[in-house]
Order: C-alpha cells, then sequence, then structure tokens
C-alpha cells in the first residue's frame, strides 16, 4: 500500500428510512410524513453525487500521540480508538452541494421539507462511508475500526487543516474548509479508521 490519495466515485447507497426518521428525530412514520420523506428523497436524488478520497497510512502509537508518518497527531481519545493498530486509513467523503442548496431553498417556506432534507442529507453521508469502509475492508486485508472523526473526544476540530492538506479535498472530491474549520459542503465528513489484521 503506497502513501497515494486514491479518489472514488460510488454509485447510490441503498436508502434506510429508519435513519431517516432517526435523523429527524421522529418517533415512527407517520402517513404524512412517509410520504413526504418519498417525495424529498425523490427531489434530492438528482442533485446527490457520492465521493471520497482517502489515504493509507503506517501508524506507531506513543502514549497519546499518533505518528501516521507524515504528520502526528496528540489526542488520548484517537490513540484508544486506533489502538493496536499498525496501519491507518484517513478520509473525506461527501455527497456534493446540491441538497444544501435545496435544504436553503426550503429553509424559509417550508421547515418540514427542510428538516427532512437535511436528515436525508446526515443519512446518505452516513451511508456513503458505511460504503467507502466496505470496499476499503474489502479490498485489504484488514478488518476495520470504527470511524473517529475530528472533534469527537479530544480530538482536536483544527486536525481538519492537516488532513485537508494531506488529502488534498478541495481538488480532489470539492470539498473546502473555512477559516471557522466547517466544511462546504456541509454534508461531508472527514475521519480515520484503524486497520487490524483478519483474525
Amino acid at each position: 500500500m503506497m502513501n497515494t490519495v486514491v479518489v472514488k466515485t460510488f454509485s447510490q447507497p441503498q436508502f434506510s428510512n429508519s435513519e431517516i426518521l432517526r435523523y429527524a428525530g421522529a418517533k415512527a412514520p407517520y402517513g404524512e410524513i412517509s410520504a413526504l420523506i418519498e417525495q424529498c428523497k425523490e427531489e434530492a436524488e438528482g442533485l446527490l453525487s457520492y465521493k471520497a478520497c482517502y489515504i493509507i497510512l503506517d501508524l506507531n502509537i506513543t502514549g497519546s500521540v499518533c505518528d501516521f508518518t507524515l504528520f502526528k497527531v496528540a489526542s488520548k481519545s484517537l490513540a484508544s480508538a486506533l489502538s493496536g493498530c499498525k496501519k491507518a486509513v484517513i478520509f473525506a467523503a461527501s455527497i456534493g452541494i446540491g441538497l444544501d442548496r435545496l435544504i436553503l431553498k426550503y429553509s424559509n417556506m417550508a421547515q418540514t421539507r427542510a428538516l427532512l432534507l437535511d436528515a436525508i442529507g446526515n443519512e446518505r453521508v452516513e451511508a456513503l462511508c458505511n460504503t467507502l469502509c466496505a470496499e476499503i475492508e474489502k479490498e485489504t486485508r484488514f478488518t476495520l475500526t470504527k470511524r473517529f472523526s475530528a472533534g469527537y473526544g479530544d480530538l482536536p476540530v483544527d486536525t481538519q487543516r492537516d488532513i485537508f492538506a494531506l488529502l488534498d479535498c478541495p481538488r480532489k472530491i470539492g470539498v473546502t474548509l473555512n477559516n471557522s474549520l466547517l466544511m462546504s459542503p456541509s454534508k461531508s465528513v472527514t475521519a480515520f479508521v484503524g486497520l487490524k489484521e483478519k483474525e
């Protein structure tokens, strides 16, 4: 495995209405909400793209310092999450800017629709991350740990700068980072994932 950034484009993962409802904070698929979800999915579908980029790096953990060879991160939480791993994946994934624009369109005129579209966006980018990780696991001899993102535990949010510099996210998949460390498109994720030898 070379220290090379890999770029992937995926076909649409299967929707999970239960996850959409969970992200929307709904308890059950009431008739009207269920119908509205289907309308929102249909409206959003053509605006979504599924892109990701990642790199696999050697990993050495000393205390709370995770040394990825190309950069280091000091975080007890990340060191714990990657414990036992000699390699790690660092990735960025996004479903594109189209849904952000649609949510903005409805934010003042149809707030329930905007809420459901936002929930769909969360479900879609999560599905993309799951698809990416499943593919990496299939293509390697490793088992992947759970994803761990900047801002969780004691992993500083400004670790995003290191990730973006490493992956060149703007050029590779069209995701940018502003001065407040917010990503655009908003339905984007960056994360660390450990690689463990299969038993």
